[in-house]
């Protein structure tokens, strides 16, 4: 094994592969190390499902709950937007050649204590009841308005500036009632508090405007998630990487970095040297160079019914606006089952996460547990939010910011593409006009 590497890349979460498999490809020398035994890091995915009650000390059997050997359980399930930039850098690096995609059966919104999907058509748009008729004709109008509005074409704006008019000045000029503004703002576009409001729109019509292209794909919901869980990506990266001539340690102790003038050179590990030029790594390996800015909480939940008032649906999301329940930030809900081969046929897993603001987190998710009931096992976790704390530009020491409580892969894409930006000089820019036509999703 050679001893020179352009880059070292420490854990197999998410991010560092995708930053792994994307070296390799520019033609980079890179060596992938982790500690742990399994690969995906602090994304991992957990089967079979002893091993899970193993990892969160929970006492009792997974015997009663189906064969263990056919779960497959994230630890942090995100779904992608069928449209959204992490499903640009599937295609763009041909990683969809290692995976399979189904569309998450439907989306949903909390309000007033009850569940209720958010309209995918014009005719759930006009049987919804989340809001009355007027409403419905202004929500269409602003949805028509973000689907045409092109940043680069200023006749598209129709007197909205961007980057000047806040969000709520632009839902008032469409005349949008609270109801609408609060499922537009959190279930359409994703935003997680009500910070949004006051911040120019244009980032809310980016949003709106991704969420219908990609609903437009699929009609059942603009979500999707791979068959197996995610577990399929990091290891699709992986394996790009070492098409690419990448080479992979796992199960290796990392002794330490060594620095030469308050530059990285090189990786210590079971008292071998490896030399690099550029380190990229999770938190996890670097304590002393990264803060916390926050925590999160993830309840995991095995269920042996599908969640009332989603129709049945075999895979869903509900969002629990924050407004609903005096908090500051949204309660989000992934669920997923046996159709994505990750559960023991007739079971579902259900994840409920949001960011910590107490210091009893367990019961700031309970609205959203109660939305579960009956639950047949939980395994609760409260994860601190790390962030570097330099650019690394001067370090050559790149680490990614820790995965935070919504359940899309919005902002990680968004850390991914800023810590390319910062190791190469250049922008991550995808293939032009072949889109993702050859993205495999089943829609049954």
């Amino acid at each position: 094994m050679m001893e020179e590497y352009d880059i070292i890349v420490l854990g197999t979460g998410l991010k560092e592969c995708i930053l792994s498999g994307l070296m390799s490809q520019s033609g980079k020398r890179v060596l992938h190390i982790d500690q742990n035994p399994h690969s995906g890091g602090e994304s991992a995915s957990i089967s079979p499902l002893e091993e899970l009650y193993k990892m969160f000390k929970v006492p009792g059997s997974a015997k009663s709950i189906g064969h263990g050997k056919e779960w497959n359980i994230d630890l942090i399930p995100k779904f992608f937007l069928s449209n959204g930039e992490l499903v640009k850098i599937l295609v763009h690096t041909e990683v969809t050649r290692y995976m399979d995609f189904k569309v998450v059966e439907g989306s949903y919104v909390y309000k007033a204590g009850k569940v209720h999907k958010v309209p995918c058509t014009e005719e759930e748009a006009h049987a919804s009841d989340l809001m009355g008729m007027f409403d419905k004709r202004r929500f269409r109008k602003l949805l028509l308005f973000a689907l045409n509005f092109d940043v680069r074409k200023p006749r598209t704006y129709q007197d909205v500036d961007p980057n000047k008019m806040t969000t709520r000045d632009l839902f008032c000029r469409f005349d949008l009632g609270l109801d609408v503004m609060e499922f537009t703002g959190h279930a359409i576009a994703l935003h997680s508090s009500e910070g949004y409001l006051d911040q120019p729109c244009g980032e809310t019509i980016r949003r709106i405007r991704l969420y219908s292209e990609s609903l437009s794909r699929h009609n059942t919901s603009p979500y999707l998630y791979p068959v197996y869980g995610l577990r399929e990506l990091p290891q699709g990266f992986a394996r790009l990487s070492a098409e690419y001539g990448g080479t992979f340690l796992l199960n290796r102790a990392v002794d330490e970095l060594v620095m030469d003038n308050g530059k990285v050179k090189a990786v210590k590990s079971e008292g071998k040297l490896f030399h690099c030029k550029q380190l990229i790594c999770d938190p996890s390996y670097v304590p002393n160079r990264v803060r916390k800015v926050g925590r999160v909480i993830r309840v995991i939940c095995l269920l042996n019914h599908p969640v009332k008032n989603t129709h049945e649906a075999n895979s869903c999301q509900i969002i629990i606006p924050q407004t609903q329940i005096n908090r500051k930030s949204d309660i989000y809900i992934s669920v997923v089952s046996y159709a994505h081969n990750v559960a023991s046929d007739g079971m579902y897993i259900a994840t409920v996460s949001t960011t910590a603001e107490t210091n009893d987190p367990e019961k700031e998710v309970q609205p959203g547990l109660e939305l579960l009931e009956p639950i047949m096992q939980k395994f609760v976790k409260v994860s601190k939010v790390l962030v570097p704390n330099e650019d690394g530009k001067k370090s050559q020491i790149f680490v990614s910011c820790s995965y935070d409580a919504v359940n899309h892969f919005d902002a990680d894409c968004e850390d991914i593409k800023d810590m390319y930006r910062r190791i190469t000089g250049a922008e991550l820019c995808f293939g032009g006009s072949e889109r993702h036509q050859s993205l495999n999703s089943d829609d049954d």
